[in-house]
């Protein structure tokens, strides 16, 4: 099959990299190289920049009205439903996800379009009640200016489009820059976004890996970076970005519990674990990783789970048959591998999975098997980092405190699931748990309308919901005298 070739977009014009250099794009599944794409330098970045620039202060997009941008999104999220078999397709060609996930997620970018076309248009600011006699005060909320995208690889249009969305309906220009695993899907969508008639620098595309990334993020023509991601790359951005104080909203990583208690039904919570970390090869920052059970249900629960992991089917993302595809890449892979043999080290019980699966027909992809640990403690490496892959790590708790107390041990505060029929315990858990978002007897479910992000360290910020837009505006005062007669401050008596 021939390799594809693809240009970056800077300032409405697809081109090559300044000097032609250029990058291959690797299939998870068969190995196979299959998209050549550019490498973007650092001039190309810096054109880039230039370009949202001067589309921000001086094109038409400078004096856009809410009503202009809402029109536009608006257009664009018909032609993502036009083209969202495409969009699926491409993105799981890049990194292994199944397309019966991700082609729903590509029909559902076109909402966020629709929904944050709403919010363009909605009132913005507040009139304030001063206590200062004859004087009018105000706020308005004004796009930040030219703000750097930096996207992830596990998925990548949707998580686009929580950062573009908002930052479009708000006024911005934006420089994306796509992970180098998956830079194609971008490029694609990004065709969508000149057809649909925005303004030639409004979105400009640039790839490449990490140097590219950094060269954007330390930019002083960069007014905002946002970056989803793992937390030390998000910890690198915030320090650069603080030595010229650029905003910055970090979507980071997690190590989210999902809580199981004596009286949850139990095939039901079997199911949404499942749901929390064996979907998209749990390479996803809210994966519910650390499985909390209660000593009561405990080895009753780790049974149900490793007899129905083993059973969950491997095999070609593009098959609507499998139940699990890759991971995206072999760093990743050999990152997931590595910490199944740092948890046996530890103690950690494997329970199933473990390792590639033997089938000869899956053998040229980048495959783990569903992997459950149990008699993990919250203390060892399995349960404390990342992983970022199909792993799940199951630890026992005693009551509601210890549920607690273990849930909240840890640097992350993404998500967290509790599984549960009391109503009030529920209610409970909600306000105990550190994390950005708390699923009841449900996991992994997000929406345009809910925002999204975390404590701690899991980030800075918020995607998603009508407040996502104030991430890409800065607030401004606005005070009007009524009708004060302004006496010589230094001569009260003339």
């Amino acid at each position: 099959m021939p390799i594809e070739s693809f240009s970056i977009l800077i300032d409405g014009q697809w081109r090559a990299s300044a000097d032609g250099s250029t990058f291959r794009c690797t299939s998870p599944f068969n190995g196979e190289d299959w998209a050549e794409v550019p490498t973007a330098t650092t001039a190309d970045v810096d054109a880039a920049v230039a370009a949202a620039r001067r589309a921000f202060e001086e094109g038409p997009w400078s004096s856009s009205t809410p009503l202009a941008r809402a029109g536009l999104l608006r257009r664009l999220g018909d032609l993502i439903t036009q083209s969202a078999t495409e969009l699926a397709t491409v993105q799981v060609r890049e990194n292994g996800k199944l397309i019966r996930e991700v082609a729903d997620q590509a029909k559902a970018l076109a909402n966020h379009c629709y929904f944050f076309a709403g919010v363009a248009e909605s009132p913005i600011g507040e009139t304030l009640a001063t206590s200062v006699p004859n004087m009018q005060a105000f706020t308005m909320r004004e796009p930040i200016g030219v703000v750097a995208l930096i996207t992830p690889w596990n998925s990548p249009l949707m998580l686009l489009m929580a950062k573009l969305a908002p930052a479009l309906a708000a006024g911005c220009t934006v420089v994306v820059k796509p992970s180098e695993v998956t830079p194609v899907s971008t490029l694609v969508f990004a065709r969508l976004i000149k057809e649909a008639g925005f303004p030639d620098g409004v979105v400009n595309v640039v790839t490449g890996a990490g140097e590219t990334g950094a060269t954007l993020v330390a930019h002083p023509g960069v007014d905002k970076i946002s970056f989803t991601g793992s937390t030390s790359v998000g910890k690198q951005i915030a320090a650069k970005a603080a030595a010229r104080l650029a905003r910055v909203s970090l979507e980071l990583g997690g190590k989210s519990p999902n809580i199981v208690f004596p009286d949850a039904d139990l095939d039901n919570a079997v199911n949404g674990v499942m749901a929390g970390i064996f979907a998209a090869t749990g390479q996803t920052c809210m994966a519910g990783s650390r499985v909390l059970v209660h000593d009561d249900i405990y080895d009753d629960f780790a049974k149900a789970l490793a007899t129905r992991a083993s059973q969950i089917r491997l095999g070609d993302p593009s098959d609507p048959a499998s139940e699990m595809g890759t991971v995206a890449c072999r760093a990743q892979y050999d990152k997931v591998l590595r910490y199944i043999d740092i948890a046996k080290a530890e103690g950690a019980v494997l329970a199933a999975g473990g390792k590639r699966p033997d089938d000869p027909a899956l053998e040229k992809g980048l495959f783990v098997e569903p992997t459950v640990f149990t008699e993990v403690t919250n203390d060892m490496r399995i349960a404390r980092e990342e992983v970022f892959g199909p792993v799940a790590s199951l630890i026992r708790f005693r009551d509601e405190d210890d549920a607690v107390r273990i849930a909240n041990d840890t640097s992350f505060g993404l998500a967290a699931g509790v599984w549960t029929r009391d109503i009030a315990l529920a209610h409970r858990m909600i306000r105990r748990l550190r994390a950005g978002t708390v699923w009841i007897n449900n996991y992994r479910k997000v929406n345009y309308v809910a925002p999204f992000g975390g404590f701690k360290e899991s980030g800075i910020g918020r995607e998603n919901g009508i407040h996502a837009v104030n991430e890409y505006t800065e607030v401004k005062s606005a005070w009007i005298d009524t009708g004060n007669t302004i006496k010589d401050p230094f001569n009260p008596r003339a």
